[in-house]
């Protein structure tokens, strides 16, 4: 069943201590209560009743709220409480004063709640402001607008403010030039956390908490980025795809470099995402249904003339070195060989029985760009299968076996794992154009080191066409140089290449 939401209208006032900084604190706490609409200009009046005490600053908003009256009445309560309302004399000096104009049409008299506000009719510093953001709301009693009641009242007294609720910057400091005027790639914020709601294929899920980097390039001329605009980018960016949930990772991405681009005036900007999705699985051999979680990886860079994105994942699984493996092999071999088995019969042996070597364990990343894509699981089964074994979060006795024996069955280094993705995504992306690109990278955490070990290749798909048929010196686009060419360059270095 749908929840109910209330047209409501509100006044707040203050005259004592930082009486705008009291306001926006109320207004704050207020949002928990009431989906705020329109916030009216800041008015400055004298006070009513008893004068001698500062002058207030006023101002109305309108919202929605899904509480009923008495809990809306409750929660502003708790809102004048917060910003430090204290005990004071009927119409006296106050922090912050907080009425309940209207509430859709009710008209509701009781002792300790009366709606509309009794004396709203009468009072120029509620009229003037809310007739400047409701001006066609109708009173349920008078029966006239906000407008016309606003027109019959003294309105002498009320001086409008400039600059509004929040202090006006007057000099940018962000548009001076720079004492040294050199231009940067990239200046913007890291490590914003949002709840994401958006479509990632093949998966059920689509709610996560998402980690966003938001770049722009600096000219010389500027000092510095609008720091808030890349919050306020992010917001609106949200708003959109609110609107298109099928949208995913890797077009929101785009969504939000598009917007930096205009709002910070920049010639590029950079957006990368990192999302966790649970996908639904079975352990390997006790066949216990559980759930795998897995990072998803969006990456846009938007300039006037172009715009890229990849989708990607990261999956964690387990390598085994087939060097160390190698060794093990030949000093059983020696050994048996003493022991006076025949050189037959060791070779059996060894054909049958895992040998030991040391494991690693591994993390996969595989990025694709262009106009190809794959569904995330489907990804994800690349990454994994391109390592010596998957990994499970859960595992009983019998799965551990079989991870263990699956991994030393197919030791592989981490370039040989590279080397997979590449293969299984050039398989995968049968259909897809050449200036399609594929990215994988692989890190696996030593053992017996006291480093990792790293290995990592990218390509567009008609550069790794030619070398799987056997061509050779074939040069690899670079991610810095695919991110930053446009779609018509992409498709002429790719037909040129493939004319060699």
């Amino acid at each position: 069943m749908t929840e109910s939401r209330h047209f409501v209208a509100l006044a707040l006032g203050s005259n004592l201590g930082d009486r705008q900084g009291n306001l926006a604190a109320a207004l704050q706490q207020l949002r928990s209560a009431v989906d705020i609409s329109r916030i009216s200009s800041l008015y400055e009046t004298a006070p009513v009743g008893f004068a001698q005490q500062p002058d207030f600053l006023n101002l109305t908003c309108v919202g929605s709220t899904l509480l009923e009256p008495r809990a809306l009445r409750d929660a502003m309560l708790r809102a004048e409480r917060f910003v430090g309302r204290a005990a004071s004399f009927p119409m006296g000096p106050r922090a912050i004063d907080i009425d309940l104009l209207l509430y859709d049409d009710l008209v509701l008299r009781e002792p300790d709640l009366t709606i509309p506000h009794p004396r709203m009719t009468e009072r120029a510093f509620v009229l003037v402001p809310l007739a400047e953001i409701a001006p066609d709301v109708v009173h349920p009693v008078a029966r006239r607008s906000v407008r016309e009641l606003a027109a019959a009242v003294d309105s002498g007294g009320v001086r409008r403010c400039e600059g509004g609720l929040v202090a006006r910057i007057r000099h940018d400091m962000q548009a001076q030039r720079p004492e040294v005027p050199l231009a940067l790639n990239r200046a913007g914020v890291s490590g914003v956390k949002s709840v994401l709601n958006v479509a990632f294929a093949g998966s059920r899920q689509t709610s996560t908490v998402a980690t966003i980097d938001v770049y722009a390039d600096l000219d010389a001329q500027h000092s510095g980025v609008h720091m808030s605009r890349f919050s306020q980018d992010l917001e609106d960016a949200l708003a959109d795809i609110a609107r298109e949930p099928a949208k995913g990772i890797d077009s929101f991405a785009v969504t939000l470099a598009e917007r930096v681009v205009s709002s910070q005036h920049a010639r590029v900007a950079h957006v990368e995402m990192r999302a966790e999705i649970a996908l639904p699985r079975y352990t390997p051999a006790s066949a216990i249904p559980t759930h795998q979680f897995y990072d998803v990886r969006g990456v846009a860079v938007v300039g006037a003339d172009f715009r890229r994105s990849l989708l990607g994942v990261e999956a964690f699984g387990i390598t085994a070195c087939p060097c160390a493996q190698s060794m093990v092999a030949e000093q059983s071999r020696e050994r048996l060989l003493a022991e006076g088995f025949s050189e037959e019969q060791i070779r059996r042996v060894l054909d049958v029985v895992p040998i030991a070597t040391h494991n690693q364990r591994s993390r996969g990343t595989l990025l694709i760009g262009g106009d190809a894509s794959l569904d995330i699981p489907a990804m994800v089964e690349i990454v994994e299968q391109s390592m010596s074994s998957e990994t499970y979060d859960l595992l009983k006795r019998p799965d551990e076996l079989f991870v263990v024996n699956k991994a030393h069955r197919q030791p592989r280094f981490v370039e040989d794992c590279v080397r997979e993705m590449l293969r299984y995504s050039h398989d995968a992306l049968a259909a897809a154009p050449d200036d399609a690109f594929v990215l994988a990278r692989q890190v696996n955490f030593e053992s017996i080191h006291k480093h990792d070990a790293v290995a990592e290749s990218c390509a567009m798909l008609g550069e790794l066409r030619r070398e799987l048929r056997g061509e050779t010196g074939v040069s690899h686009t670079t991610l810095e140089q695919w991110l930053h060419i446009s779609k018509g360059d992409v498709v002429y270095r790719a037909s040129e290449a493939s004319s060699d």
